[in-house]
Formats: C-alpha cells, structure tokens, sequence
C-alpha cells in the first residue's frame, strides 16, 4: 500500500484576503445577529474588510463589547444591540435604533448535544425558539421594512448540513435547522419580485476559540480531526466569512434560494463498508436509559 501522504485541499489564503473587489460593501450596513462570537464574528470581520457598517447582536451583552473593539479595528463603525431574537417587540426596537440594513444575517441558534429521550419540553422550546423562530421573527421585521421601502436586500440563514441528513444526538437543533432550509426557499420565491434575496450558508468544523465547552471538549478528545475530512483538514472561519461575502453581494444578484456548504465535502462523506452503529447514548458517554 502507498504511504505517501495525500495532499488534501489547499490552506486558504491568508486572513485579511478577499475574493471581492475593495470597498464592495462601501456604504452599506450589515446586521449579524450572533456576531459576538465564533463564526458570527468571522463572517462581521469580512464584510467590515470590504467597507460594510456592521450592527452587531447577542443575547449576552459580554459578548458585544469585546467584538466591538476587535471589529472596529479594521476600520469600520460597530455598533451593538442586545436581543433575544424570540422577543418581536425588541427585534422591532433594534431596527429602529440601527436604521435599515442592506443585508441580514441570521447566525443566531442554541444546540446543545442529548439524545432525543432525554430532551426536555423547555429545552427543545428554547432551540426551536431561538434557531427557527428567532431566524423567521428577524428576517419578517427586515423583510416588512424593505417592502414597505420598496428597497432591494440581501438575507444569509445560517444553516447546518443535517437539516438535510438529520443529525442523531441533535434532533432539537436538526429540526430547527430544517425549518430554516425551507424558509430560504420559500421566501426566495416570495420576496424575490422585490428585489429581496434569501439564502442559506452552511458551515463544516470550523474551529474557533468562542465554541461552547461540551464541543471543544469533544474536539480536544478527538485525534487527528484533519485525517477526518475528505479535505484532510479543518476549516478556517474566514472561508465562511468569504463565502458570505459572496453571497450578498452585487456579484450573486442571480443566486436566490440556495445553500451554499462550505464544509470541504464532509456531509456526503459515505463509507465503502458501514461502520459499526454505536447508539448515541454511548457517544455521549451516558447511562441507559432509566425512563
């Protein structure tokens, strides 16, 4: 058998690079609820790089200000709303503060690894609430306001890959995401006669320092996680960011409810032989089921 190490996808270019001319987002104002953190924030920085004002929203006010100040950095005004995207009157008060954004993007979720006998009422609510809901209750006030402007726009929901797989271990947050799936295509088709674009943007393993503790727990315990991709290895958080970038651009202005994955091919990674099927309780590293 050959050894030789197979050379995987080529490492992206450097932070700070962009596919998109300067200046392409000069004038205009994003909205990233979300944006305090991990990927959210990786996909502010891009559109600040090409000249976009951002408004940056979280339901954690400690998250606002520290992405602030790194935000600003690259030249660009921040400002900061705290929101919980379950909550229409306080989604109303934030677009009245920030004036209307040219684009959205829904990053918001809650996703929390159990499996599906031990997933409360409250805590499959809270999931659904903030993932579906949340997304569908922002981009209405959004939407409503530029039909009422009659002003075209650019709407990016963060989706994730099971909410076409399904993902055992998450069936809260899978269900969620599906919803989300098919919001991009039917308001696609509804709001595409004014001008409006909707699509979903889809990340893999994207490392990150703000990943919550039972994630990067289980990332730190895991060996070899480039070895684990059809890439041979992980994503960086820019790619997404480029990606996004993209997407609600004037170059995209036919591309309209679709997903785009960034993920290096691993959801349509199947095995030659099945492996063996070990329950989620065990991945988990829980107990039997005690009723």
């Amino acid at each position: 058998m050959d050894d030789t190490p197979l050379p995987g996808l080529p490492l992206p270019p450097p932070p700070g690079a962009s596919a998109l001319p300067p200046g392409t987002y000069d004038g205009s104002l994003v909205l990233i609820t979300g944006g305090g953190t991990g990927l959210g924030k990786a996909i502010a920085a891009e559109f600040a790089r090409l000249g976009a004002d951002l408004v940056i929203v979280s339901r954690r006010e400690e998250h606002l200000a520290p992405a602030q100040k790194e935000l600003a950095q690259l030249g660009t005004r921040v400002t900061t709303a705290v929101c919980d995207v379950r909550d229409p009157e306080r989604i109303a008060e934030v677009f009245d503060g920030c004036g209307l954004p040219d684009v959205l993007v829904n990053n918001a979720a809650a996703n929390f690894p159990v499996p599906a006998e031990d997933i409360s009422p409250n805590a499959w609510r809270a999931v659904v609430d903030i993932t579906l809901t949340g997304t569908f209750l922002v981009t209405r006030e959004f939407g409503r306001r530029h039909l009422g402007a009659g002003t075209p726009a650019s709407i990016i929901d963060v989706g994730a890959s099971y909410a076409w797989t399904g993902g055992p271990g998450f069936a809260h947050s899978a269900a969620a995401k599906a919803g989300v799936q098919n919001l991009v295509r039917t308001l696609a088709v509804e709001w595409g006669p004014y001008g409006i674009r909707v699509n979903g943007l889809v990340p893999g393993l994207m490392p990150h320092e703000d990943m919550t503790d039972d994630i990067r727990g289980r990332l730190d315990r895991a060996v070899a996680l480039d070895a684990r991709q059809p890439a041979l290895r992980v994503g960086a958080p820019r790619e997404l960011g480029w990606a996004a970038t993209f997407l609600a651009s004037p170059y995209a202005r036919f591309i309209t409810g679709h997903t785009l994955v960034v993920d290096g091919a691993n959801w349509q990674r199947r095995e030659l032989v099945s492996p063996p099927v070990v329950p989620v309780r065990e991945q988990l590293e829980r107990g039997p089921f005690a009723g």
